[in-house]
């Protein structure tokens, strides 16, 4: 019996202000049979999230963490095929059909990534705005009172980025002089690794490669994670040209934008991220993670030269 649902696009959320606006684009943009499995980890939306077909949300009083909220929607799906998406992206009209179409079945494909222009603040007085983060405190024409205004759209001049690698000590890096290579050019683009905000997989697949490894913890390496399983379990990390998303990036200095709170909803504290690139190191640099047909080795020299691992750059 063919399954009722296509596509689960699962989005682990924890305190975040734009969950609304990502929901309703998932929905609004897709074109196949897709659901969204909406896992709010420790918090309810705020703003509320009105009900809609397709829409699937699951509230935990007790936080677990992203990397186990992912599992935990992906355990609730019973779609063909999943989608991790964080609760701060836009996506292509028709993604999940332009996925669905070209997927292989041992391919972990990411769409090309912008970054988000999600939202400006107009000020009231004048009607100037000012690019997204932290609400202005003043306007030069002497306003002090700012509308937020949003926009929900790929930022100009930011993207579209196909290539992503990760360094000797496992940590991501941008890799831009990648997809000038020609081995990097076509609709189908072989990354090294990938910053890890999305990522589409056929669900058993998904499983054959046990899921997030909470181990980790709730946040880190997730990019590192998919990209060594996906490569060293004898499969592929393809980044598609045919269809995009776009993700909001914040920093130290972007603040909540309704509230002024902080930067990352997920708590990020030194130690933690240290605990995941520990772990992530061991795992990978020592060839320890058993489902492993391929040792790193072979997949760094895949892509040669890479910065950091070889001479050349």
């Amino acid at each position: 019996m063919p399954r009722a649902t296509d596509l689960s696009v699962i989005i682990p959320a924890r305190c975040e202000e734009f969950a609304v606006n990502t929901v309703n684009d998932v929905l609004d943009k897709a074109r196949a049979s897709t659901e969204v499995i909406l896992v709010l980890d420790g918090a309810w939306a705020d703003p509320v999230i009105p009900d809609r077909p397709g829409l699937h949300i699951v509230h935990l009083a007790t936080p677990i963490g992203q990397r186990a909220a992912t599992n935990l929607g992906a355990r609730m799906s019973h779609a063909e095929y999943v989608m991790k998406l964080d609760a701060h992206c836009s996506l292509d009209e028709g993604f999940d059909v332009k996925l669905m179409e070209d997927c292989q079945p041992d391919w972990t494909m990411i769409p090309m990534l912008y970054n988000l222009h999600a939202f400006d603040w107009k000020c009231l007085g004048c009607g100037k705005q000012t690019y997204q983060g932290t609400r202005p405190k003043d306007c030069k024409c002497g306003g002090t009172e700012f509308e937020m205004v949003i926009l929900w759209k790929p930022k100009e001049g930011k993207g579209p980025y196909v290539s992503w690698r990760f360094d000797n000590q496992m940590q991501f890096k941008h890799w831009r002089k990648h997809c000038k290579r020609p081995e990097a050019q076509g609709d189908f683009v072989e990354t090294l690794s990938f910053a890890g905000p999305c990522f589409f997989i056929h669900r058993d697949r998904y499983w054959e490669l046990d899921g997030c490894d909470e181990a980790h913890g709730s946040w880190g390496q997730f990019g590192t994670e998919w990209a060594c399983k996906s490569w060293l379990s004898g499969g592929k990390l393809i980044t598609t040209r045919k269809t995009w998303f776009a993700h909001l990036f914040r920093t130290g200095n972007f603040k909540g934008a309704f509230d002024g709170g902080s930067s990352f909803p997920y708590p990020i504290s030194g130690n933690a991220q240290e605990r995941a690139k520990v772990y992530s190191r061991d795992l990978w640099l020592n060839d320890r993670w058993p489902k492993a047909i391929h040792p790193l080795k072979w997949l760094v020299d895949k892509f040669k030269p890479v910065p950091d691992w070889h001479d050349k750059s």
